[in-house]
């Protein structure tokens, strides 16, 4: 028996698909795609690439409330434009450029005053969706703008990409040091390390990542000690690079962000502008710039992780399995995930029906069963008088006559019959294996060990004789665990002769 990791994610507590699609439509990216969308019609003239003519674009912004005269608003309303078009809000008819050239006009109409060819745009089908759509519906458009955001997000600086044409209009990749595919990997990866980083504070992503942290892991190795200078100044490059990203992710809800001061970036060269943050009081340490998942960004991640064939569990995703695959899948959630997991199961059902399903799921002699037990005990705790039938039948079970027997002696029962020896000891393997399972190696399971060996004399020479996969692992790790040095020896001891039995 081993205590490798599961490899599923922690899962995430995500809010209901109805306030996530609330979410959605306020975002200002996403709110300015409808209103673009609700605005084109007959009058909207478009160029080759669906993109706006000046003087509509001019226009959106008025709709938008922006100025058409500054230089943001134009820019934010082709932003939004190109959201409406690539999620379907708006169809576009682009202009025919070989219409000309099949009368004989290509290459005159300009010079000889014909009117230039637009194509037209109108409100796509989609766009019903947003009022009269489910709120999954309206998380699908969402979700399709996030890409086209992701997908820009990734994309260089303007002024790099014209830096970078040659005399032939095409872009120089290698002088402008630029994969396409390198960035859309770079920028996953760096949203993937965000929402671990998130659900690793139990799932509500509460807490803002700083930027220098998110920027580390990408790039500092995990063995490496303290970061060279050149390791540095790769760590402040990716940070200069995110700054950019997630000021272009904020408007489409994804993240909540804090920039860098552009003052530190006066001040310090690279290395000490890391180096500055170390130390520094929360608000130091935040002029370094400050990112959080949203809820919205959490579910939008989640996603595409899962479209990706990642498994990311959410909490209240096993509702409507069965009981063994709630086990199954809650023996690796963190404690409290599993007991919100195993709540929202049990809502709704029968309970003596329930408590009858998670005490046969718990049932079995393979590797993963000493915890499915476990977490089969944590999900009776709360159960009451009701539950009582479906635990005293399996009193007389091999593998969960202590299970019941210790749930009802909890509820001050007074006619549990005492378990004999075989079960007491077996009883204690599966207790230790699932807690080895569960937690691995922790502080608290030598005090644990030391209590159970001190209640039963010769314990080591009746523990190897237990019928129990898990006897010899058991063993094992209690002859490198046990506070007391004799008993630990003894545990060796008792452990060989396991295997050995075994064998």
């Amino acid at each position: 028996m081993s205590a490798e990791p599961h490899p599923t994610l922690p899962p995430v507590r995500l809010h209901s698909d109805a306030e996530l699609a609330r979410d959605a439509l306020v975002t200002p990216l996403f709110a300015h795609a409808v209103r673009l969308a609700r605005w084109a019609g007959p009058h909207t003239r478009v160029e080759v690439g669906g993109e706006l003519t000046t003087e509509q674009l001019a226009e959106a912004a008025a709709v938008l409330g922006l100025d058409p005269e500054g230089e943001e608003g134009p820019v934010l309303a082709s932003q939004a434009w190109r959201v409406a078009v690539d999620t379907g809000l708006v169809d576009v008819t682009e202009p025919d450029e070989d219409a000309g050239a099949a009368d004989g006009e290509a290459g005159e109409g300009d010079a000889a005053g014909a009117e230039p060819r637009y194509g037209t745009a109108a409100p796509g089908e989609d766009l019903a969706l947003i009022a009269g759509g489910a709120p999954g519906d309206v998380l699908d458009l969402w979700l399709a703008a996030l890409d086209a955001v992701l997908a820009d997000a990734a994309v260089p600086d303007l002024d790099d990409l014209v830096d970078a044409l040659d005399a032939g209009g095409e872009i120089d990749f290698d002088r402008l040091d630029w994969n396409p595919q390198r960035e859309a990997d770079f920028l996953d990866g760096v949203l993937a390390n965000l929402y671990l980083l998130t659900i690793a504070e139990g799932g509500s992503g509460d807490s803002p990542v700083p930027l220098p942290v998110l920027a580390a892991s990408m790039v500092v190795p995990d063995d490496m000690g303290d970061p060279t200078d050149a390791v540095l100044e790769q760590v402040s490059d990716a940070m200069m690079r995110l700054d950019d990203q997630f000021r272009q992710l904020e408007p489409i809800g994804l993240v909540e962000f804090r920039p860098v001061d552009e003052a530190l970036m006066a001040e310090a060269d690279d290395e000490e502008l890391l180096a500055g943050q170390v130390d520094g009081t929360e608000e130091d340490v935040a002029r370094y710039g400050m990112v959080r998942l949203t809820a919205l960004g959490l579910y939008g991640i989640r996603a595409r992780m899962l479209e990706a064939g990642v498994d990311a569990p959410a909490i209240g995703e096993l509702a409507d399995k069965g009981a063994d695959a709630l086990l199954d899948a809650v023996s690796f959630y963190p404690e409290d995930a599993a007991q919100a997991e195993i709540e929202l199961w049990l809502t709704g059902r029968d309970l003596p029906t329930a408590v009858a399903e998670l005490l046969a799921a718990a049932r079995g002699d393979d590797e993963g069963a000493p915890l499915r037990r476990l977490r089969c005990q944590q999900a009776l705790a709360p159960a009451g008088p009701t539950a009582e039938p479906a635990v005293r039948a399996v009193l007389d079970d091999p593998e969960l006559g202590g299970l019941a027997r210790v749930w009802l002696a909890e509820r001050g029962a007074t006619d549990v019959p005492a378990p004999d020896g075989a079960m007491v000891f077996w009883l204690t393997v599966d207790t230790i294996a699932a807690q080895l399972a569960a937690d691995g190696e922790t502080d608290e399971l030598p005090l644990l060990m030391r209590t159970l060996t001190e209640h039963h004399a010769g314990f080591f020479e009746q523990a190897w004789r237990v019928e129990h996969p898990a006897t010899a692992y058991v063993l094992e790790a209690m002859g490198r665990l046990h506070p007391d040095k004799k008993a630990a020896k003894e545990a060796r001891k008792a452990a060989f002769k396991a295997r050995s039995r075994q064998s």
